[in-house]
């Protein structure tokens, strides 16, 4: 019988996360947890998500409920640091505490944050660079620690440039959706010498693989955006480039979803968008899901009771309600049949 509504939603469990410090305009992060067989998933997209653009997340969290996830091909998988759009002081610390407790060798900082001027992502930058050069110094090791840029669509085509052409010189690995046009995309490979790294565009409807090896070099995929571990995986079948797993500020239980998607790509990934639980003050589990040496065991995880319950008491009745409101939206926006191909086995 087909996973109904009910059954999907009969022990789903609405959360709320305190954040270290503010992430992407917010400094809580909110999303429901559901419950079945296979353990628990997660829904969460962004406040300002439709239901259509939330449906995938629906069946993302149903597959890992209810569903059943590939074999994975590895037990460990490589994760950078995340380094939000903060001052540059405030940069350097979290760079080098990225190098020197969490162990990451790949640090992802945002850039192109609304309202800031490129003076300051230059700053970030640079103090990014100096703090990680020098942490890698005081361990002795000669590697050198790769620097990625997350745009998140922020500048045009000409700002992509001016800003790059500085940028570069501090040694980046790439630049993740610098412009939101392809075209933009593919006239500033031409122009710069950096690797492009697209995300939001991997889910445009039409766009292929093939049209995107000839725009970006690396590319971005999430389990929750695009219905799952499965349909990820087939949403980047036949790119011949990179292919690097991001999360997006994702519970415990979030993250083991995007780990389950990296440990079952044919190819080892890149140091993959998964390190976000150190943004996270409290997650669903006794301690926010951290690197360790760099990685993160790739295995199934269950919510703490204790943890739960906190993250369930910072929303009130109506909140709760509103969570449970955006999962039926969702399930009649193209959610019921998503999710039916998420569960189905093979």
């Amino acid at each position: 019988m087909p996973l109904t509504l009910g059954e999907l939603l009969h022990d789903a469990v609405p959360f709320a996360l305190p954040l270290t410090r503010t992430f992407r305009g917010i400094d809580v992060r909110e999303g429901m947890l559901v419950r079945g067989p296979q353990g628990w998933g997660e829904f969460a997209p962004f406040e300002d998500y439709s239901p259509e653009r939330a449906a995938p997340w629906l069946a993302a969290a149903a597959e890992a409920a209810f569903g059943q996830w590939p074999t994975p091909l590895r037990r460990f998988v490589p994760v950078n640091a995340i380094i939000p759009a903060v001052k540059a002081d405030d940069a350097a610390a979290l760079a080098r505490a990225a190098v020197l407790d969490l162990g990451c060798t790949t640090v992802k900082v945002k850039v192109a944050a609304p309202g800031q001027r490129l003076g300051e992502d230059e700053a970030r930058v640079a103090s990014v660079r100096d703090a990680v050069d020098s942490a890698m110094h005081s361990k002795d090791s000669d590697q050198r620690v790769a620097i990625r840029l997350d745009a998140n669509a922020g500048w045009t085509l000409e700002e992509s440039v001016r800003v790059l052409t500085r940028l570069i010189a501090y040694g980046i690995d790439y630049v993740e959706q610098p412009c939101a046009d392809l075209q933009d995309l593919k006239a500033l490979r031409d122009r710069v010498e950096v690797r492009i790294a697209v995300d939001e565009a991997v889910r445009i409807d039409g766009v292929g693989m093939t049209e995107l090896a000839d725009i970006a070099d690396v590319v971005i995929v999430k389990a929750g955006p695009s219905g799952g571990v499965r349909a990820g995986l087939k949403v980047v079948a036949g790119f011949p480039g990179q292919v690097v797993v991001s999360g997006a500020l994702d519970s415990a239980v979030g993250l083991s979803m995007g780990l389950a998607l990296a440990a079952a790509l044919p190819e080892e990934p890149g140091a993959c968008g998964l390190g976000t639980g150190a943004l996270l003050a409290e997650d669903v589990v006794s301690e926010p899901r951290v690197p360790v040496g760099g990685v993160l065991a790739v295995e199934p995880v269950n919510p703490d009771l204790d943890a739960l319950m906190r993250a369930r008491a910072r929303l009130d009745d109506d909140r709760a309600r509103q969570w449970r409101e955006r999962a039926i939206q969702a399930w009649e926006a193209g959610g019921a049949d998503l999710v039916a191909a998420a569960v189905s086995p093979g």
